[in-house]
């Protein structure tokens, strides 16, 4: 069996995080981001569910999930899974859908899965480049193709992307978000949102498309993403985000993140002023850069002139 890898740099001039996965076989559970996440399939099979659909992704699929979108996926061959991708937090979309559109305004994803080899010759280099910590402006000139294509071709606004919410879901959602580091019992969010609990149950599924305690999982590790980023212990970390014990908060987070707290930790501690910090489980040479030969000079000028 291919031996696993699994590679996480933080790239402090573009300000976001790459992944690199390759030879895996974890399932991912039902869960969501709050930022931004792009990337692709490099081999293997998955069955991926994400906004109440089922999806076969495989060698080349291109997943788009907007903040929010709950999703899941697990192998569905017998072999592993290859995968490369970015996450961007909504504060740097906001700057950088501004710089593509001249509106600032956060766009949305209108799919989760495409096939797009115009995308895929700008995602693959741009990830190579963060990668090796390479590529000086050249890099966010790429970033910037990148998602002037994918506004222009699949965007639109955010808003439309996030399906209504019945108001009483919404309160058991900001009851959690308000209590999440203590210990929170299920009669208590259903007093707050005003539903029985069979009740709350079945709409909040419908509506959110995980359950309340998995929302609430989800909380707690986005929180404790950003305490570790931070330099924040990951027992400290596990503490501050309401978590019972390290070997819970452990389990949860390599669930959803495919990592552990201090494997994540690592990637933003400070490296005699690199602008790209890495951490790597194992450590292999990044496979060469594909050339592309489409060209897109005129991509930014067009969609900020409204052409």
């Amino acid at each position: 069996m291919k031996k696993e890898i699994r590679i996480v740099v933080y790239d402090d001039e573009l300000r976001m995080e790459a992944y690199r996965f390759e030879g895996i076989v974890q399932p991912f559970p039902s869960h969501f981001h709050e930022h931004y996440v792009i990337g692709v399939v490099e081999k293997g099979e998955r069955m991926l569910s994400c906004r109440d659909r089922e999806y076969a992704i495989e060698e080349g699929s291109i997943v788009l999930f907007n903040p929010g979108d709950s999703h899941a996926c697990v192998q569905s061959d017998e072999g592993t899974f290859d995968y490369r991708g970015f996450n961007i937090s909504k504060e740097v979309m906001l700057d950088l859908a501004e710089e593509v559109t001249g509106k600032r305004e956060l766009p949305g994803f209108s799919k989760n899965v495409i096939c797009d080899e115009e995308i895929a010759c700008h995602l693959r280099p741009l990830h190579e480049m963060v990668m090796k910590g390479t590529g000086e402006f050249g890099k966010e000139e790429t970033l910037l193709f990148l998602l002037s294509y994918l506004i222009q071709i699949y965007g639109k606004p955010f808003e439309s992307c996030i399906p209504e919410c019945r108001q009483e879901i919404e309160k058991a959602c900001e009851y959690m978000t308000a209590h999440f580091t203590e210990r929170i019992y299920l009669d208590q969010i259903c007093r707050h949102a005003g539903l029985s609990k069979s009740t709350l149950l079945r709409a909040f599924t419908k509506e959110k498309r995980v359950t309340p305690y998995r929302y609430l999982e989800t909380v707690r590790i986005n929180e404790a993403k950003k305490l570790l980023s931070e330099g924040v212990p990951p027992v400290e970390a596990a503490i501050r985000t309401g978590f019972s014990d390290q070997s819970h908060f452990t389990n949860y987070f390599n669930q959803f993140i495919g990592l552990a707290p201090g494997t994540y930790r690592e990637i933003f501690s400070e490296k005699d002023g690199d602008s790209v910090n890495e951490n790597t489980i194992h450590a292999e040479e990044p496979p060469a850069i594909r050339t592309c030969g489409k060209r897109h000079s005129s991509l930014l000028g067009e969609m900020k002139e409204g052409r």
